[in-house]
């Protein structure tokens, strides 16, 4: 048994959720329990402090990033599509992009900008790729975006990529996030439903990686004398890494769907082993048992966690003011969850603010420049979607 709150203590917490006013700036009460335990009640969205405008529709969409110094964003679809969405103009297709191994939770994966895109127009995307005898692997590119009347990739470059490849179609995670120095990129990668690559230091499976924009390897890694993928190893023992983002104090955070009842947010900590699969607050999905992280106090312990799981999609660092109390955040999407959650951070800890029930699949979270939130819905009629404050 994992460590649940009673059903008593649930209950008044989802009451008091729900008869929370729309503008409420506080953490639920008995924070302290709700943060140790795996629950989290929802607030009906009508009681949210913003309203959720539709924005345009989109196949199956994974990822998106705003392009600086436009009101445009590069948004990539599952089954091998760019599209560059403007506020003010057409979406287009963003030609050149890679072919892409389609099928399950392949596809096309990431996109982020180049911490220099003004003035080199580099962006960075992932996608899952075939390799031979029916398996399979994440990578991560960089290329030029050309934008115009036909926009388009130019030099595309592949500078990772998951070793080894291995089948199946499950967990590639190929989550990416720039540091806020802009001198290392971090790759998110998942330990493809195989379990035991996660502890593995011969495979980059089931790890976060640390980069140079290039694709190289920064001498001072962790592990960087060992060469091999073990020099890019940043931190080790993550099961599906579905979220990576900096707060204002350069933290690094990331988020993964754990296994049956044990999601998962992590402050990420060079050289840390986050324990999977040896111990994880959830049971495998055939019903046996992990030992939970108290079992082995050697593993770093997530801050949060979520039983009922969440299957958390999107990660982002809000420091913005167009929602009260919304400063210094996280907010995280959510996919059997159906909505968007915010957790407050607190030094090296975070606690349960907010969740906020879309009823939809929440795939992505981003914020814009002027401060306002937009996600990306999931499926094959998968929306972008502006969370506008009520005044």
């Amino acid at each position: 048994m994992k460590n649940l709150p009673p059903l008593a203590l649930i209950a008044a917490l989802a009451v008091a959720a729900c008869s929370a006013p729309a503008t409420t700036e506080a953490a639920p009460a008995d924070t302290a329990k709700l943060d140790a335990s795996g629950a989290q009640p929802a607030t009906p969205l009508a009681n949210a402090p913003f309203t959720v405008t539709e924005i345009a529709s989109f196949n199956e969409p994974w990822a998106m990033t705003f392009v600086p110094g436009t009101r445009a964003a590069l948004i990539t679809e599952k089954s091998g599509k760019l599209k560059l969405w403007q506020e003010n103009g057409p979406t287009q297709d963003v030609a050149g992009v890679p072919t892409v191994a389609y099928g399950g939770q392949g596809g096309f994966g990431d996109v982020i900008v180049a911490p220099d895109f003004a003035t080199s127009g580099t962006v960075y995307l992932s996608w899952a790729e075939a390799g031979g005898g029916d398996t399979f692997g994440a990578v991560v590119a960089k290329a030029k975006l050309v934008q115009g009347a036909a926009p388009r990739l130019e030099g595309l470059q592949i500078i990772w990529k998951q070793d080894p490849k291995v089948p199946g179609r499950g967990h590639f995670s190929h989550r990416l996030a720039f540091s806020p120095d802009g001198k290392y990129l971090f790759i998110g990668s998942g330990e493809r439903q195989k379990f035991d690559p996660a502890q593995d230091m011969k495979a980059n499976l089931g790890k976060i990686l640390r980069l140079n924009p290039d694709g190289s390897v920064p001498a001072d890694n962790p592990f960087a004398d060992q060469g091999g993928v073990t020099a890019q190893i940043w931190s080790l023992g993550h099961r599906n890494i579905l979220g990576l983002a900096f707060d204002a104090t350069g933290k690094l955070w990331n988020q993964e769907m754990g296994p049956k009842g044990g999601d998962e947010v992590n402050l990420v900590e060079a050289k840390a082993n986050y324990g999977y699969p040896i111990v994880s607050n959830g049971d495998h999905y055939d019903g046996k048992d992990i030992p939970d992280h108290p079992t082995r106090p050697e593993f770093a312990a997530p801050k949060l966690w979520w039983n009922p799981s969440v299957s958390p999609a999107g990660l982002a660092f809000y420091n913005g003011d167009l929602y009260p109390g919304w400063k210094n955040s996280l907010l995280m999407g959510a996919l059997s969850g159906e909505g968007l959650l915010r957790m407050q951070i607190d030094g090296d800890a975070l606690h349960k603010s907010d969740r906020w029930d879309f009823g939809r699949r929440i795939r992505e979270v981003e914020v814009r420049d002027d401060g306002s939130v937009w996600l990306l819905t999931d499926g094959e009629d998968g929306k972008l979607v502006k969370l506008v404050p009520k005044r």
